[in-house]
């Protein structure tokens, strides 16, 4: 396959459609699916929803036991299955069906010419506006049976898996309407079987409030079933008797609304999607309760049947990307979301240092403060987590270690916001002694050469380090870490008696495109004076340096070791999901090609909106394997305690991530490798 085609990086693109009922009328509601199956064949769609009973209306009454009526249902159903013979989507048709003289409402799953089965439906409702059982007989206990339609016996009952041969994790299952209101809906038993794609077939008349509680329940299906949920609500054409439709669609996610349309559409609609099935496939495999939860209702899940089908998808065509990717994955470019993010992440870095401190009897803080985002936003953690356990913040003993190549802007900085915030505030120069230390292991620069390389680095980042914990020891404090965990991902740091260790690491856990906007946060949401505010703002505009190296110009960390939003971006998707490389490739270029497309987190600075073409991704994402998974491992073997922050995970350890100090990057370097930098098989 191309690198191009979704298909090839585990995402399956399904649809749900809705459009206008004509009562009783089976050839023209079949024509209408058809309809809809042609344009969804021509998008790529793998899986195609249309509403409960769309063949021939849901609101039809005692019509449903009609002869006349049945007769058109089938023989609609026959055109359906003939005239889709050459298309792409397996359609989830709604219908109902005569068998063991009862009517059944029921999904029937219709693919290149054939029907693959018939589920019907479980729990027909018989309250309030609902009076299904008067017609319809309940489906629950359909299980490894067979029903004749179409002059042909196919496999009938609740029990039926739909799993695609040749698109791994394609599995559907197929429940209609009320199925989904009840306490255990069959859709979960389902799910615990290996159903991945949830498709829910509804009528639904709209009330009041109706709308929210499909939406809630859709959600949580996806979110608890760890599967997609797709869902198709009957629209205009129905009775109106006494009711009245709003033709509603979903497609969540693993709780993630991916996709919805127009309520009370005028037309045909569909919302569409790609569904991430190696996301949920890896959700599966890591939550281990979902395959507990499998043995314990083995008896009801051990004996689904499952109809094989080849889905047959396109190989080579660009289809596009029909789901959002956000840009910053540990940053949501919604401002309300992303408020309640910072607000969360501040409090729980703030209340782990709180406890920590109070747990080993209230010590002083000691921490380096260097006018750089890592360093200002562990102090501001500090001064709040004082402020809650009601000490003074002179109990946080703030130093700035200026060095070699300490600009007087940051080390300004660092000092303004010292004295803002009301810390005890001390300076210690430490060139005097990284002079010393230079000349006594015999180093180049301490004979006048401009010789600038990891050692030079590392003595001064060796030395702030060794003595803060030395001031720590003498006036009882704690070395408060200040590293992120961007820089944990990536090795950044100088190891042992360096900026890698400390007593505890408020930082551990927040990304370095997440600090930022905390920090904005911080400023916007006043949880500090004014003057505060206004040093936090100068701060956010200093670029991102380690300020080891002499020179004119100032050394950039990310001109070194590459853009932190790319690095992580694949962070995100390394610890969250295991994805392929070659697939964080593929998300990564949707996400950052193009600037102009898509949202940016609110207050993100304009001049700083890049985009990157997949030659750079590919580069970095090489970068970073190798620093990750080859290098600095043995880096956050040892790492301080810290608390995990981000739901995207923490490399802890203790907690998320455990791995070999001494492992290799041979299998990621191997898959990115199968693409070149224009995307072209290698």
């Amino acid at each position: 396959m191309s690198f191009w085609s979704i298909y090839q990086h585990g995402f399956a693109r399904v649809a749900a459609c809705t459009g206008h009922t004509v009562i009783a009328d089976p050839p023209a509601n079949a024509e209408a699916v058809l309809r809809h199956a042609r344009r969804c064949a021509e998008e790529g769609v793998a899986v195609a929803v249309f509403p409960e009973l769309c063949l021939s209306g849901y609101a039809i009454d005692d019509l449903l036991l009609q002869d006349a009526l049945l007769d058109d249902v089938e023989r609609a159903l026959g055109t359906i299955v003939a005239e889709s013979a050459d298309l792409l989507p397996v359609l989830v048709v709604g219908a109902p069906l005569r068998h063991r003289d009862r009517i059944f409402n029921c999904a029937v799953l219709v693919h290149r010419g054939r029907i693959l089965g018939v589920v019907p439906k479980s729990y027909p409702p018989n309250y309030r506006e609902f009076y299904e059982r008067r017609q319809i007989a309940g489906g629950d206990d359909e299980r490894g049976a067979t029903i004749r339609v179409g002059g042909a016996d196919v496999p009938f009952g609740v029990d039926l898996l739909f799993a695609a041969a040749d698109v791994p994790g394609l599995v559907l299952h197929a429940e209609v309407c009320e199925d989904m209101w009840v306490p255990v809906p069959p859709s979960a038993e389902a799910a615990l079987a290996g159903a991945t794609v949830l498709v829910n077939l509804s009528g639904s008349p709209i009330t009041v409030g109706r709308a929210e509680d499909r939406k809630l329940l859709c959600r949580s299906a996806s979110s608890r079933c760890l599967a997609a949920y797709v869902y198709a609500a009957a629209g205009l054409g129905e009775s109106t008797t006494d009711l009245s439709w709003d033709g509603q669609t979903l497609i969540y996610e693993n709780g993630v609304l991916l996709a919805e349309s127009e309520r009370f559409p005028l037309g045909e609609q569909y919302a569409v999607a790609d569904v991430d099935l190696d996301l949920l496939r890896q959700e599966r495999q890591r939550m281990g309760t979902f395959g507990e939860n499998r043995r314990t209702h083995a008896a009801r899940t051990g004996d689904f049947r499952t109809v094989s089908f080849a889905l047959v998808p396109p190989a080579t065509a660009d289809l596009g990307l029909r789901r959002r990717v956000e840009r910053f994955p540990f940053v949501p470019a919604d401002a309300e979301r992303l408020a309640l993010d910072c607000y969360e992440a501040y409090n729980i870095q703030v209340a782990g240092l709180q406890q920590r401190l109070a747990s080993i009897g209230g010590p002083k803080v000691v921490i380096g403060v260097s006018g750089g985002l890592d360093s200002t936003h562990a102090l501001i953690v500090a001064a709040r987590a004082m402020d809650r356990a009601g000490r003074p913040r002179s109990d946080i003993l703030a130093f700035t270690l200026p060095g070699f190549a300490t600009s007087d802007h940051t080390k300004d900085n660092a000092h303004r916001l010292m004295r803002a915030l009301g810390v005890t505030a001390a300076e210690l120069d430490i060139t005097p002694t990284a002079r010393l230390m230079l000349k006594e292991i015999g180093h180049p620069f301490a004979a006048g050469e401009p010789v600038y390389d990891v050692t030079f680095e590392n003595v001064q980042a060796g030395l702030r380090t060794d003595y803060l914990f030395r001031l720590a020891n003498q006036r009882g404090g704690i070395v408060l870490g200040t590293g992120d965990l961007s820089e944990l991902a990536l090795g950044w740091s100088t190891y042992g008696v360096g900026d890698q260790m400390s007593h505890y690491n408020v930082n551990s856990g927040v990304p370095k495109t997440l600090i930022q906007h905390l920090i904005r946060w911080v400023i916007s949401s006043g949880q500090f004076d004014e003057e505060t505010g206004k040093v936090l703002a100068a701060i956010l505009d200093t670029e991102i340096s380690p300020e080891l190296v002499p020179g004119e110009q100032m050394q950039s960390t990310e001109s070194k070791i590459g853009p932190y939003a790319l690095h992580d971006f694949t962070l995100f998707h390394v610890l969250r999901h295991g994805f392929r490389p070659s697939k964080i490739a593929f998300l990564a270029w949707h996400a950052w090609h193009d600037r102009e497309a898509g949202a940016w987190p609110p207050g993100f600075p304009e001049a700083e909106r890049g985009s990157y073409d997949l030659a750079q991704i590919r580069h970095w994402l090489e970068v970073f394997i190798r620093r990750f998974f080859a290098f600095s491992q043995f880096k956050r073997s040892a790492m301080p305690n810290g608390p995990k922050v981000s739901a995207g995970g923490s490399l802890s350890p203790r907690g998320d991530w455990r791995a070999p100090s001494d492992g290799t990057a041979h299998a990621w370097l191997r898959d990115l490798e199968r693409f070149d930098s224009k995307g072209t098989k290698a």
